[in-house]
């Protein structure tokens, strides 16, 4: 690596502490003013509840220091690794987030891939087509990427659950349990992806080399799949740290509408219960995340264009 490489990686290694910093600080601040004491979400339902065990509860979490003094604490719990336990669970937050992981993946993965190939089907196919197939497409594909998540997946499980009864409705596991909240999540992604590889697409297709390719005799599909292509995918690896966005808030919704074990449906519990550690521990990863995701892309950059490695090597 050259020092001007190394500095670029600093930089965005320091700008990706900030992010996490700001999400946790964001986090605390956002928690402390949900109506509610949090005595009583750590306490619970609870009837049994009497004014000595409430104040145990205050003196052993430390709810009646400054609150300056909490968030300073709070940091440190988290710069050591302690994520602390969850109020509602009582168990550590790493081992209940465990048991959430392996599912949000699953369906995050899946809807990725399935969006991509959604994306590059649709621009294939329409790549031929003529100007009315692709501005048909361009409209379809306009019209799903607005449409929201929650409503696309309760019109999924009414048609193809309730009408049609072909995929399970709700909670279920296995292959066939994952499609419709992978098609909630898919469609709208694969509908953006195309139409913004469409236009890299006739950009390519428009480019010097294309016109060389054809003089050579090559017809339209195999100047698509072997040359410009390539050139169409790209902007789905600069997009790659919207889609990760796009994903952790769409799995949100839609484990809650499928009634999906995960992550996405653990946080609005614990929201909704102000279990602090878990949504703590939850808002983090999704910024560790987002900040991994964003710094590869940009490391990305210049082994996809390589105009930027004379930019960088300044």
């Amino acid at each position: 690596m050259t020092a001007a490489v190394l500095r670029h990686v600093g930089r965005r290694l320091a700008a990706g502490v900030l992010v996490l910093w700001g999400a946790a600080t964001l986090t605390f601040v956002a928690l402390h003013l949900v109506p509610g004491d949090q005595a009583d979400a750590i306490l619970g339902p609870s009837l049994t509840a009497t004014p000595q065990l409430r104040a145990q509860v205050i003196a052993d979490y430390g709810l009646d220091r400054p609150v300056v003094v909490q968030y300073l604490d709070y940091l440190g719990s988290l710069l050591t690794g302690d994520l602390g336990r969850s109020y509602q669970r009582d168990m550590p937050v790493e081992r209940l987030l465990a048991d959430q992981v392996l599912p949000t993946m699953q369906l995050a993965v899946s809807a990725a891939l399935a969006g991509l190939a959604i994306a590059v089907i649709a621009v294939v196919v329409t790549a031929a087509s003529g100007r009315v197939g692709r501005t048909a497409a361009t409209v379809l594909e306009l019209v799903v990427a607005s449409v929201p998540n929650f409503w696309l997946g309760l019109v999924l499980l009414t048609l193809f659950s309730f009408r049609f009864p072909i995929f399970p409705s709700i909670g279920a596991s296995g292959g066939l349990g994952l499609v419709l909240p992978t098609l909630t999540l898919a469609l709208p992604l694969g509908a953006t992806l195309a139409q913004v590889m469409r236009q890299e697409l006739e950009r390519a297709d428009r480019a010097p080399f294309a016109l060389s390719v054809r003089a050579r005799g090559a017809g339209e599909l195999r100047l698509v799949l072997a040359h410009t292509l390539r050139h169409a995918v790209t902007p789905a690896v600069t997009l790659s740290a919207w889609i990760v966005g796009s994903l952790i808030g769409g799995t949100v919704l839609v484990e809650n509408i499928f009634a999906r074990p995960g992550i996405g449906r653990l946080l609005v519990g614990a929201v909704m219960s102000k279990d602090i550690p878990v949504v703590t521990t939850v808002v983090l990863l999704s910024a560790v995340t987002f900040v991994l995701i964003n710094t590869v892309v940009d490391l990305l950059y210049p082994v996809i264009d390589p105009r930027l490695r004379a930019e960088r090597a300044r």
